[in-house]
Order: C-alpha cells, then structure tokens, then sequence
C-alpha cells in the first residue's frame, strides 16, 4: 500500500513582475509531479500569477525589492500553494464580488484578482499581521480517480 507522502518545495523571487514567469514556471512544474490535469494546473497557475501580481502593486507599491516567497505542498490528495511576503497587508473581506456584467459593460480591466482566485482554487486563506507578514494560501483538491 503506498503511503501518502507528502512533498515540498520553495522559491523566493524578488518583486518584479519579470519574475511573474518564474514562479509559472515553478507552479506548473510541480503541479505536473503531483499528477494534475494541464486545463487545472493553468487555473492554479493563473490564481498564483493574480495573487502575486496583488503582491507586487499593492503591497510593495511595485517597488522591485521586496522577496516574494512561494511554497508549494503536496500529496496524493492536496495542492497547496503558500504565498509569503513582508508588504502592506489589505483585507480581502473588504474586497466585493464583481458584477461582472457591470465591469464588462463599464469595459474594466484589473481588479478580479481576488475573485479569480477563490474561482479557480478549492480554497483560499488570506493571513495578514500587519507590520510582519501577508500570507495567502491556495489549495486544490487533487483528483484521486482519474480516468
């Protein structure tokens, strides 16, 4: 019987969004060691690009210093993605859900980061200590039984 082990990884990036590949790259990588289907393993990656993107404009200003630190978890069963940084922290409950029929007709472009993120992802947990650390955590339920 094969035992669910767990896996991890890290990256640390710095705030440019030169770096936005990088961490695709990394997340697409270990997404397929997990065994997750290429249509879900872009949903995750587009998650991740939204909340560093977030990361870099708003809580480092776009200010190219600041670490971004991503870790990936992983078995049989879960994908966890935590991403760390050391910015201003924000409340994602002060964030509404879109209208999306008034952001097409008003022909916005930007702020659904937050809603694509809890779209695409089975979970999302936003941890701030202000002064400290912002943490989000995005988790996917990795299907046992595919076909």
């Amino acid at each position: 019987m094969e035992t669910n082990k767990k896996h991890s990884s890290k990256l640390i990036v710095k705030s440019k969004t030169e770096n936005l590949s990088l961490i695709r790259d990394f997340i697409s990588s270990k997404a397929s060691d997990a065994g997750i289907l290429i249509e879900e393993i872009e949903n995750i990656m587009l998650a991740v690009d939204e909340a560093c993107t977030n990361i870099i404009k708003h809580a480092y200003h776009s200010g190219p210093g600041g670490n971004i630190i991503v870790k990936v978890e992983y078995d049989s069963a879960d994908f966890k993605i935590t991403i760390e940084d050391y910015g201003n922290s924000f409340n994602p409950d002060e964030v509404p859900d879109p209208d999306l029929r008034q952001y097409h007709k008003d022909k916005k472009v930007g702020g659904l980061g937050m809603y694509l993120m809890k779209t695409l992802m089975d979970d999302v947990k936003y941890v701030s200590v202000p002064g400290k650390y912002n943490r989000v955590i995005l988790s996917k339920k990795i299907n046992v039984s595919q076909n």
